[in-house]
């Protein structure tokens, strides 16, 4: 006999789920890192670009652009010589700060797991 299918009980079911919505915005490649490290002020792209190792000058440009595109960061142009490029979080940006943190606190949890069942193993 066939198991009868339930209903989810989950929040009601929204056909432009919220949770869709946001995780479209911060679930690209770098795009978490790029929030994090903007998280503490502005920043110049040569700034971002060494604070997130291993990210190209395309990628982070590409994702700065789409971050401003979608309203999570501001791009400013500041007239010096030669023109330099500051980045902010918008409101909208800053509101995702808080699931970062939480995403990195967890992240902190599994990291310290991983290495107190490494010390296990190798003893």
């Amino acid at each position: 006999m066939p198991l009868k299918r339930r209903k989810n009980q989950s929040k009601k079911h929204d056909p432009l789920c919220p949770l869709s919505e946001c995780m479209q915005l911060i679930g690209g490649m770098w795009t978490p890192n790029i929030v994090w490290y903007l998280s503490g002020g502005p920043r110049r792209f040569s700034e971002l670009r060494s604070d997130i190792p291993g990210i190209s000058a395309k990628v982070l440009s590409a994702r700065l652009k789409e971050m401003e595109d979608n309203g999570i960061v501001a791009r400013k142009v500041m007239p010096t010589k030669p023109p330099t490029v500051e980045y902010r979080l918008t409101e909208l940006g800053a509101e995702l700060l808080p699931a970062i943190d939480a995403i990195v606190t967890v992240g902190k949890k599994l990291k310290g797991k991983y290495v107190e069942d490494d010390a296990l193993v190798s003893q």
